[in-house]
Formats: structure tokens, C-alpha cells, sequence
């Protein structure tokens, strides 16, 4: 389990914002996040500064991307944030989740009572990078 920046898919990345909590690279049609060791993922401390940065580059309210939480890491995430972040207009495409043992999926439990659609899960970048660019995609306006 390598970062996305390890992979060959790398060379394809329009924007990398690098947060003291994490990493999240934007392609054409999708966002790749990677959330550091140990941090409790929340709404006003991370995603609300990832949706800022990833809607002003991309020049879209996120309709047409699709969201891939590469969990590389073991992190946690405050549940009821997801109806903060639909609250705030942001809307996905489609949201995956890359993880490596049964723990990196045990959020995803609790994540779909608050996602309008359903989760997709993977154990492999590259299964759900696939599965992302299956999307028709829109071109980034940055």
C-alpha cells in the first residue's frame, strides 16, 4: 500500500495540495485523498479547506467528480460531518474507499447512513481509479 505519488497514475495529476494532515491529488474527473496516521478527519478542520482548495481549482461544486479516500493510513473520521458537507452544496460524483484490512472499511458502515449514494469499495488504487475514470468524465476548467 503506496501513495498515490508512488504509482504510474502520478504523472496524470493536474493539482497536489499537501496539508499538514494529509494529501489529496486532483485528475481529470477524480480527487485521490490520503489522510496521515492517526488524525480524527472532521468538517471545519479538514474536508471544508480540501472542498475550498479542490472547488476553486477545479472551478466545479464537485458534481462531477468522484471522491477516492485512499486509506493508507489508520485514521478516523466524525461521521455526522458528512451532513455538514452536503449542507455546504458539495455534491460527488461517486465515493470510494481503497483500503488494505477490514479496519480501513469499518467507517464506511457509518459513512453510508449519511452519503446520498452508495459507497464502492476497493482493495486495489488501481480497481477504483478504473472505476472512477468509468465516469463520464468533465474537463477541469482550471
Amino acid at each position: 500500500m503506496h501513495s498515490a505519488r508512488y504509482k504510474d497514475l502520478y504523472k496524470e495529476v493536474l493539482k497536489e495540495f499537501n496539508y499538514s494532515f494529509g494529501n489529496v491529488f486532483v485528475f481529470e474527473g477524480f480527487i485521490i485523498s490520503e489522510i496521515n496516521e492517526g488524525v480524527s478527519f472532521s468538517w471545519e478542520e479538514h474536508a471544508q479547506r480540501i472542498v475550498r482548495d479542490v472547488t476553486d481549482f477545479t472551478k466545479c461544486d464537485g458534481g462531477n467528480l468522484v471522491y477516492l479516500s485512499h486509506r493508507i493510513h489508520s485514521y478516523s473520521l466524525v461521521p455526522n460531518d458528512w451532513l455538514k458537507f452536503f449542507r455546504n452544496s458539495f455534491e460527488l460524483k461517486g465515493y470510494g474507499v481503497i483500503g488494505y484490512n477490514k479496519l480501513s472499511f469499518v467507517n464506511t458502515v457509518i459513512e453510508n447512513l449519511f452519503f446520498k449514494k452508495k459507497i464502492r469499495r476497493f482493495t486495489t488504487l488501481e480497481a477504483a481509479v478504473d472505476w472512477a475514470k468509468s465516469f463520464d468524465v468533465v474537463e477541469v476548467k482550471s
